[in-house]
């Protein structure tokens, strides 16, 4: 007999074994049926009374609003579509991060960079008599790739066109230069992969013609300044060998007034005082500025180069490049349905996650050669471009940083699809565009529009 039937019986049949009263014994057998008795019975009236229902859910359904009811979806069936665009026009003044040089890329070919920025004095001028000792420029790049031992040449020339702070300028804007070149210098051996310092030395003539009018040396927001008697530089690299490209941070690094990048003038006074003057660029106040690049997509390698750009071709791998190059934009139709259909009405998103997978070659393109972070912004009717706000909202929630287990990025923009369902005016477009943060110059290749490793889109919403 089995043991765990054998106890309770066993029990049953001894616990009043001992009793001397034989009706004792019976007495408890009625007792103890009659209780089997009321269980099976309360038992059959919960399965009768439960067979009646129409789901514990459903009691009293008939007689309330459907309104008060709340319907919990998902889906991750809705298409994702990605396209290769580019715009050689694109904004980029006053960006925190400028560039010098170029780089190579065997699928996305030669991209060159250069600047436009205006210098600040340290302070006014307060000399009457002084002499020009000698003139040096230093400079904080931030980043340095590419070949660090080929010959580098800085180029530095006057512009002729007044900066605003508070104007646009693009990419693509040509430099209006008055004729007078700075200097042209050959850049000292840089290292790789860390911050590289340098000094550099600025013929005296330059000094001279920076004070050939000591009462222009002051700022002014109300009358010509020091901005409109010297515009401003434009600085460029040259290389006759390999391409290398350097990053600098002109944005103030700090408001106590350290500075990274900027001039020194050496000079003395009637008295042999020596003194130090500073033209700077990274300056608290701000300097007007702008970076502009060039993309040549021609020179790539015709086997790995890229075949669609701005033609609306779906192809199997999508493209996004740093400094203004290339990048993908991918829009979702389905979503456009379930804006336009009224039974969607009241609908709350919890998570709109895309997820991209990455193409690696394991040569150039590996998980430790792409952007450890992407973001993605939207446009609006009117061509104006922001960062979506679940970027801002929380960034651990919003994602886009680089899984490297799994080889993808993904992205969670549920107040942005909150947003654009609740767009009654058709102000935001429904497509997202793939860009990199400031400073970024790693490229990254995405696997798109492909059946076995496409791109994933997870929308959970709740319906009231």
């Amino acid at each position: 007999m089995i043991p765990n039937i054998l106890m309770p019986i066993t029990i049953f049949m001894t616990k009043y074994f001992h009793n001397n009263i034989p009706v004792s014994r019976f007495n408890s057998v009625i007792f103890h049926l009659s209780k089997i008795f009321s269980t099976v019975v309360i038992a059959a009236i919960i399965l009768f009374t439960s067979s009646c229902e129409e789901g514990p859910t459903l009691i009293g359904s008939k007689i309330l609003p459907g309104g008060d009811f709340v319907t919990l979806g998902s889906t991750d069936t809705i298409s994702v579509f990605s396209y290769t665009r580019y715009d050689s026009t694109v904004q980029s003044g006053n960006a925190s991060i400028s560039y010098l040089g170029s780089i190579y890329d065997p699928y996305f070919g030669m991209t060159s960079a250069d600047f436009v920025t205006q210098i600040r004095l340290g302070r006014r001028w307060d000399t009457e008599s002084y002499t020009v000792d000698s003139i040096k420029l230093f400079l904080s790049f931030l980043e340095v790739r590419g070949d660090v031992q080929s010959e580098q040449i800085l180029k530095i020339s006057e512009i002729a066109e007044f900066l605003h702070v508070d104007s646009t300028y693009y990419s693509n804007k040509p430099v209006l230069l008055t004729g007078y070149d700075v200097a042209e210098i050959i850049l000292p051996e840089l290292q790789a992969d860390t911050i590289n310092d340098i000094e550099l030395n600025i013929p005296v003539e330059f000094g001279e013609y920076l004070l050939r009018d000591t009462s222009k040396l002051f700022h002014s927001n109300s009358v010509p300044d020091f901005r409109s008697y010297f515009k401003g530089l434009y600085f460029r690299i040259s290389s006759g060998t390999e391409p290398l490209l350097l990053t600098l941070q002109l944005a103030p690094s700090s408001s106590a007034g350290y500075y990274s990048n900027y001039f020194i003038l050496y000079y003395h006074n009637e008295l042999d005082v020596q003194k130090q003057y500073y033209f700077i660029l990274d300056a608290v106040a701000g300097n007007a500025r702008y970076n502009r690049f060039e993309h040549d997509f021609e020179v790539a390698d015709p086997a790995k180069m890229i075949n669609h750009i701005n033609d609306g071709f779906r192809d199997t791998l999508s493209y996004l490049q740093a400094l203004n190059g290339v990048y993908t934009t991918f829009s979702f139709p389905g979503l456009e349905t379930i804006k336009q259909d009224p039974s969607f009405s009241g609908l709350a998103v919890n998570k709109a996650i895309f997820t991209f997978p990455i193409h690696f070659d394991n040569e150039i393109y590996k998980a430790s050669t792409v952007p450890s972070q992407i973001l993605l912004s939207y446009k609006t009717s009117d061509g104006l471009q922001y960062i979506v706000p679940d970027y801002y909202i929380s960034r651990s929630f919003f994602g886009g940083a680089l899984d490297s287990i799994n080889n993808i990025y993904k992205f969670n923009v549920a107040a942005f699809m909150q947003s654009y369902l609740e767009d009654a005016s058709d102000n935001i477009v429904p497509e997202l565009n793939m860009i990199l943060p400031s400073g970024a110059t790693k490229n990254v290749i995405l696997k798109a529009n492909n059946t076995n490793d496409r791109v994933e889109f997870e929308f959970t919403y709740t319906r009231f």
